[in-house]
């Protein structure tokens, strides 16, 4: 997950690829500016189940889900996305923040644990993450989800590759790719993090899930073989939520809404000073994900690395359509809470 630009102390947070593949550009058009978009987690009527799980992203989602409040809202979000195909979900650490407990990956733990069992998910595998950072840029932290990002890659073809989102520290991804160089190009990363300004290219790392092990981001960036993109704090911060809008949403609703308010409320914003009634928040990793749900939504371009990092090209979003991102999670949501 990633934080504001509010302070320097919080967390400054913080593609789009493979999605529902229709039959042309024109059906994709469609869909997006009418009644389709509305339909939310319905299948297409001209594509079968299995036909759209062969198109659909095949996706492990890598949390620090106990961190702040968007995780839940991402998470979810991903796992009632029709074009999105989440066959993972592991728990990372957060061990900067000032509420951090010694055992932060526990509590995300904790967390996907309970997010699952609110949405049926049970039988989806959850292995639990490192409690610690890289100490440096090439020894692992082994853990089962680390073994667990290993075995899916090794598990594919060649050409194919796994996707996976990172919504915090780049720990576990880090230490599968150290502990096993194999399956490096059946990977593709999708981080959340960095500041970034696309004109000048220059990059940030005064980022909260950067800040959380700088060893294993740049583990990654170093890796010439790896797929690497980022959706950068810079734009997923234009996905903001209000909280009058996600208690009409959300508020009474048994499950999974009461759920996602509760952790709202409950949630002590400890980087921010203003509004502290907690009217808005940033959807930092809602934005990742609905850029990977829904491409036509983000515009992704090519990009050196920062400087101290090996130069190669990455892909970075630098462009979303924040507005339509909301409108999509709440077509989403509505369909399933009722």
């Amino acid at each position: 997950m990633s934080s504001e630009r509010i302070t320097d102390a919080y967390k400054d947070r913080s593609s789009a690829t493979g999605i529902m593949y229709f039959a042309c550009m024109k059906r994709r058009r469609f869909i997006k500016n009418t009644a389709w978009a509305g339909i939310g987690v319905n299948v297409h009527p001209m594509l079968s189940r299995h036909t759209q799980e062969e198109q659909s992203l095949r996706l492990i989602i890598d949390a620090d889900t106990a961190n702040e409040v968007d995780d839940l809202f991402a998470i979810v979000a991903a796992l009632l996305a029709p074009s999105l195909q989440v066959i993972g979900l592991t728990s990372a650490q957060y061990h900067t923040s000032p509420l951090a407990p010694n055992d932060s990956v526990g509590e995300s733990q904790r967390l996907n644990k309970e997010i699952l069992e609110l949405m049926n998910r049970t039988e989806m595998p959850h292995p639990q993450g490192s409690n610690l950072p890289l100490v440096n840029e090439w020894t692992p932290q082994p853990s089962e989800a680390a073994e667990f990002i290993i075995e899916q890659a090794r598990d594919l073809t060649a050409g194919e590759k796994v996707s996976v989102s990172i919504l915090g520290p780049c720990t576990n991804i880090a230490s599968a790719v150290l502990l096993a160089p194999d399956i490096v190009q059946k990977l593709r990363v999708y981080y959340l993090g960095f500041w970034h300004d696309p004109r000048q290219n220059t990059w940030s790392k005064r980022e909260f899930n950067s800040r959380n092990d700088p060893n294993a981001v740049n583990a990654l960036l170093n890796n010439q073989h790896l797929e690497f993109h980022v959706m950068t704090a810079t734009t997923s911060q234009h996905v903001i939520f209000e909280k009058d809008i996600v208690d009409l949403h959300l508020k009474g609703k048994t499950g999974v809404g009461n759920y996602l308010v509760n952790r709202w409320e409950s949630f002590h914003r400890w980087w921010q000073t203003t509004d502290p009634e907690k009217r808005k928040w940033v959807m930092w990793d809602v934005a990742l994900i609905m850029a990977l749900a829904y491409p036509d939504l983000a515009t992704e371009e090519s990009f050196i690395t920062p400087h101290d990092n090996l130069k190669r090209s990455i892909r970075a979003f630098t462009e979303i359509d924040a507005r339509a991102m909301e409108d999509q999670f709440w077509r989403l949501l509505d369909a399933y809470v009722g």
